[in-house]
């Protein structure tokens, strides 16, 4: 079962999440008798979390209720809203060319793992973090180059520093959806004088704006999928489907990303790594998100993030 934040009546609460219902946490540990301290975060019910193991065990308690013990306790999904799952991480580090078709679609050339190391950037987490169902909204300054880019989002659990690859998925938390939205031609003042480095700082803020980071629906806890790298991606635009892989694909698998920015960097409980995204963005056939689309975004055993676009 994944897990969501959501808001009802003005109050912000954590649930068990389907696409239709969900289950209120502290409602449902009440009906099933287990003791569950409460909290606004998912952090402590996650894998790694100090309450993981009482919510593994109201889980096995509400799978085995019959349907109408169960939709006694739920509420309709449609009849909450939907929160960021990670509020306030410390760091959202996303990862640039970690699928070798989108690298090459770029016109780039996929090196070997054992040739290159993973490119990593940061967004500003406060202002560019999106809720489920949130509009994307497109940039004044700079309207006609928005693109999508679907992620897998990493949550980690525990601080980690300096882990093996082999250990490094023991500090996941749990798994999320990404949409790492990028103006691919932000260039503020056009007339300027040219600089060496200028087209990188254009790439790398033309991923800053507000609202150009949604993330959820839900999370799904890391003892749940014990193998990252077997889950679907896949993108729509306005119901056309954009981009279709998986997480197969990737150059730096999960565990290889966490133990190269744990090398350098102190993960701490709560920061989100966005593993980067596969073939199929609008800049290759330059096809951009305007005003009414929508986007949805999905993973395999994690659910659709759905933005419109404003």
């Amino acid at each position: 079962m994944r897990l969501c934040r959501y808001e009802q009546n003005g109050q912000t609460a954590v649930g068990f999440y389907t696409e239709t219902s969900v289950i209120p946490l502290v409602a449902a540990a009440q009906a099933a008798r287990v003791a569950l301290p409460e909290s606004n975060s998912l952090l402590p019910y996650l894998t790694c979390g100090e309450s993981r193991e009482a919510v593994a065990a109201l889980q096995s308690r509400i799978e085995n209720l019959d349907d109408a013990g169960r939709a006694e306790l739920s509420v309709p999904t449609d009849s909450v809203k939907l929160l960021v799952p990670i509020p306030d991480p410390t760091k959202l580090l996303l990862l640039a060319g970690n699928y070798t078709a989108h690298i090459e679609e770029g016109g780039g050339r996929a090196e070997e793992r054992a040739d290159t190391f993973p490119y990593v950037f940061m967004k500003p987490p406060l202002t560019t973090l999106t809720h489920p169902g949130d509009p994307i909204r497109v940039p004044a300054v700079s309207p006609d180059h928005v693109d999508w880019e679907l992620e897998l989002g990493v949550i980690i659990g525990r601080q980690c520093k300096g882990v093996s690859e082999a250990e490094a998925l023991d500090y996941v938390a749990g798994y999320t959806v990404v949409n790492d939205i990028s103006d691919r031609q932000f260039k503020p003042n056009p007339g300027r004088k040219q600089r060496e480095k200028d087209g990188f700082f254009d790439w790398l803020h033309g991923k800053w704006h507000d609202t150009f980071c949604p993330m959820g629906p839900c999370v799904l806890a890391a003892d749940e999928q014990p193998d990252p790298q077997t889950m679907k991606l896949t993108l729509r635009v306005n119901g056309d489907v954009k981009q279709d892989s998986s997480t197969s694909e990737m150059v730096f698998p999960v565990a290889a990303i966490v133990e190269f920015i744990s090398s350098y960097v102190t993960l701490e409980p709560g920061d989100i790594i966005s593993t980067g995204t596969p073939a199929g963005v609008g800049k290759t056939t330059g096809t951009f998100l305007h005003a009414g689309d929508t986007v949805d975004a999905e993973i395999g055993g994690i659910g659709v993030l759905h933005n419109p676009v404003e």
